[in-house]
Formats: C-alpha cells, sequence, structure tokens
C-alpha cells in the first residue's frame, strides 16, 4: 500500500471523500502512482496531486484510472460529480474581486504609498512655477554665454510670409500702365467650357435612357413565361401521442423525474436487480417513455444509487429522514438492457447489476 500524506482538515467533505476513494482504487490495483500515471497517459506529478486533493480531477483521469484499475465506473462517477462541484463552487469563491472603496479609483481600496498632500511641509511642497510671459522674444534679455538653453523663436504665419505688397507705380511711367487683358469673347470661352462640358455628359445620358425605353416597349414579340408553381408544402408528421400523464419521451426525459412525468407506476418494469449488503438495487425501465433509471431500497443514510448507460450518468442518495429507498433521474435508452445501476453504501460496499 502506497504511504499517502496526510489530507488537509480544511477539505471539503465531498472533496475528501473523493481523494480517499482515488487513493483506495489505486491501493488495491497493487499498480502504485507511477505506473497508474504511465497507463493513463497523465504525469506522475498531476495524480501525486489528485490523490493528495490539491487540484480537480478531470472526468478523462477518473475514466482512464476505471480502464487500468478495473475499477467501476459508476460509483467512481458518483464521487467525482460531488468533488467537482465542490472545486468549482471553491474556484467561485476565490475568483470575487474586493469591492472598491468609495473615492478611490482602484479596487484595491489602498491609497498609493507616500504622505498626502495636507501631510507634505511646507518646506518640501513643489516650487510654484512662474508664468511664461506672452512674448518670449520681447522679455528676453541678452543670451547669458552660459546659458545652452535654446530659445524658441515663433514661427511667422502665413500671411505675414507673403510679400508685402509693391507700392503702386506712377501714374505716368510704364510699370505704371495695367497690361492688357485678352479679348473679352476668349474669357467668356473659358467660363463656358466647364458648362459645355455638363451639358454634353448630360445629353448622353438622356439619349441612352430614351434608347433603352423604346426597346422596353417595342417588347421581343414573345409571350411572357408562366409564373413558377409554388413550392410543394410538405405536411409535418405529427408526433406520436403518449399515454395520459406521460409528459416526455426519449431525449425529453433526460435528467427529469420519472414520477413526475408520469413514467413510473403500472409503466415501468424492473429490467435488472442486483443485492449489495442489505440494499436492493434495480434498473427500472419505461418503454413509453424510453427512458430508464435507478431504484435502491432498504437502503442506509448515505448509501448511493447511479445508473448510468455510456457516458450518461445520474446519481441519487438515501436521505436520513427517508425510508431507505432513493432513485435517480432518466437516461433516455433504446431497451431496459443498455443501462446498468450500482450502489455505494455508506459503509464501503458496491456493486452493480449485470455483474
Amino acid at each position: 500500500m502506497s504511504a499517502w500524506k496526510a489530507l488537509s482538515g480544511e477539505l471539503d467533505p465531498d472533496v475528501r471523500t473523493f481523494a480517499e476513494r482515488l487513493r483506495l482504487v489505486i491501493d488495491r490495483s497493487g499498480l502504485g502512482v507511477a505506473a497508474v500515471a504511465e497507463r493513463t497517459g497523465h504525469e506522475r506529478a498531476d495524480w501525486d496531486a489528485y490523490a493528495n486533493a490539491a487540484r480537480p480531477v478531470p472526468r478523462s483521469a477518473v475514466v482512464a484510472l476505471s480502464d487500468v484499475t478495473g475499477a467501476d465506473l459508476g460509483p467512481l462517477t458518483a464521487h467525482w460529480e460531488h468533488a467537482d462541484r465542490a472545486w468549482k463552487r471553491l474556484l467561485r469563491e476565490r475568483a470575487v474581486p474586493e469591492a472598491p472603496e468609495a473615492g478611490t479609483g482602484t479596487g484595491t481600496g489602498v491609497r498609493p504609498p507616500g504622505p498626502a498632500p495636507e501631510d507634505v511641509p511646507a518646506d518640501r511642497a513643489d516650487p510654484v512655477l512662474p508664468a511664461a510671459p506672452a512674448d518670449p522674444a520681447a522679455s528676453a534679455g541678452p543670451l547669458d554665454p552660459a546659458d545652452r538653453t535654446m530659445r524658441i523663436r515663433p514661427v511667422p504665419s502665413a500671411r505675414e510670409r507673403e510679400p508685402s505688397a509693391v507700392p503702386a507705380p506712377h501714374p505716368g511711367s510704364a510699370a505704371g500702365r495695367a497690361p492688357e487683358s485678352g479679348p473679352p469673347a476668349a474669357r467668356t470661352r473659358r467660363r463656358a467650357s466647364p458648362l459645355l462640358y455638363v451639358a454634353g455628359i448630360l445629353g448622353a445620358a438622356l439619349v441612352v435612357t430614351a434608347a433603352v425605353l423604346l426597346v422596353d416597349l417595342g417588347g421581343t414579340g414573345k409571350a411572357p413565361a408562366a409564373a413558377p408553381p409554388p413550392p410543394a408544402t410538405t405536411t409535418p408528421t405529427p408526433a406520436p401521442s403518449l399515454p395520459e400523464g406521460v409528459r416526455c419521451t426519449g431525449a425529453d426525459c433526460g435528467g427529469l423525474d420519472p414520477e413526475d412525468m408520469g413514467c413510473g407506476g403500472p409503466l415501468a418494469t424492473t429490467v435488472a436487480r442486483t443485492r449489495v449488503g442489505a440494499a436492493l438495487v434495480e434498473v427500472r425501465h419505461s418503454e413509453v417513455c424510453a427512458a430508464a433509471w435507478a431504484r435502491i431500497s432498504g437502503g442506509a443514510p448515505g448509501d448511493e444509487v447511479s445508473v448510468q448507460s455510456g457516458t450518461a450518468v445520474r446519481v441519487a442518495g438515501v436521505l436520513a429522514d427517508g425510508d431507505g429507498g432513493a432513485y435517480t433521474a432518466m437516461i433516455p435508452v433504446a431497451s431496459g438492457g443498455a443501462a446498468r445501476a450500482c450502489a455505494t453504501l455508506s459503509g464501503g460496499e458496491d456493486g452493480c447489476t449485470g455483474g
């Protein structure tokens, strides 16, 4: 038997129970953690963490452990589901962020390090910088040779960069005479050119439009094509009628209570049964609902019963204030032989129908 570390006393009860179950399966197989890790395809460090309840266990690891050790998958999956819900609840609680304090911009509510503004002594406060003069060039005195600071010269605007207007020459000089402009007719032609260009484009567009309209009005002389027939409508096949009181069938029954859905009572039969300790475990099947579930009778508080078909598993437990019986939710099956029921008693015994 492997020398396991003691589990923490602060673990969730479901997480602790599943970790102890993993250790028991590995010990009974006689393989050891290293052999289990090699055969399941998971790392040795991962299996150490799983067995010590240091991290959540993926479902693939549970299935692989069942395959290599021969342990029954039904009870092992039932314990895993309880532990997985506990891990998810713990991770959600750890992920809740701390609420920000009023008047702060951060979510931690902690003031940045350093003294508050009112705590800073007057002799350590930042000096007040003098306002810059409106005209740096006017206020600047002669440059000190030791002063290496580059001064920024104001950039003249575009209007200031334009050359100043040339003074008008004397009217009597030759330069004072304005140059003669071209003939008035030439200037008129230059102004009219864009208008003529636009008018030409509009005229061409009108000609094309008129030609298209004339072709459409003339017709081709052929009779118009007949309209396509409407698509054939198919009448949906009505769903099979269910007996009075039955509210689901097949996949619609998955995860639902068989008694609430009307699948129990005279519509259900026991297709397989076995004894686990003093408890009777049965597979119940309803042909009308095309679903199966597991039932335990004569159990004790803490006993668990599960039904499994393929990868679908449903689990229920015997309550302390009950009559020692419990049944699971339904899983859809084609026939009752496709499902099996398993039980894990609080004393450690377990067993399944069909072997």
